[in-house]
């Protein structure tokens, strides 16, 4: 069986537009979502879930064409989330600082949420602020796909 999506669009006061999406699938999937209109400064993207109790890692990549712009790899076997971006078929420097210890657990419901700030993504992991990753990608609006890998049984993703 395959997944099952769910798409609403709403209008919300003072913010152009809202999308969220569900994916309910019992194995891990491969998610990949258009952002509409790309990025641009005060856009955020919030993904709602359960880390698998078997996971040793998963990714979310905000994507432009082939290039991944920003991504965000949470590593339980490292206890740390990497980010990075791939541009032009090759991996950028790691970013590993953290500014305590790891805030996702395996089996443990999660919030992630990612803010497009004119310079920077300001990620905050379970409402609270983590670490911000500096564009490595300039033009915001280019950055239209968010695709996520390695998590289940349900992923919600809102973009706003």
């Amino acid at each position: 069986r395959g997944p099952h999506w769910e798409k609403q669009e709403a209008n919300v006061p003072s913010v152009p537009s809202k999308t969220s999406f569900l994916l309910s699938s019992p194995y891990q999937q491969t998610v990949c979502e258009p952002i509409t209109g790309g990025l641009c400064p005060r856009k955020s993207i919030t993904i709602s879930g359960k880390v698998l109790s078997n996971s040793d890692r998963f990714n979310i990549n905000l994507k432009s064409g082939n290039d991944i712009a920003f991504h965000l790899n949470p590593r339980f076997d490292e206890n740390v989330i990497v980010r990075n971006s791939f541009l032009n078929q090759t991996w950028g420097t790691e970013e590993r600082d953290m500014p305590g210890k790891m805030p996702l657990a395996r089996g443990q419901d999660f919030t992630i949420r990612i803010l497009c700030q004119d310079h920077c993504f300001k990620v905050a992991v379970n409402e609270q602020d983590q670490f911000e990753y500096q564009h490595r990608v300039q033009n915001l609006q280019q950055i239209d796909k968010l695709e996520i890998t390695g998590l289940g049984p349900s992923v919600k993703c809102t973009v706003e």
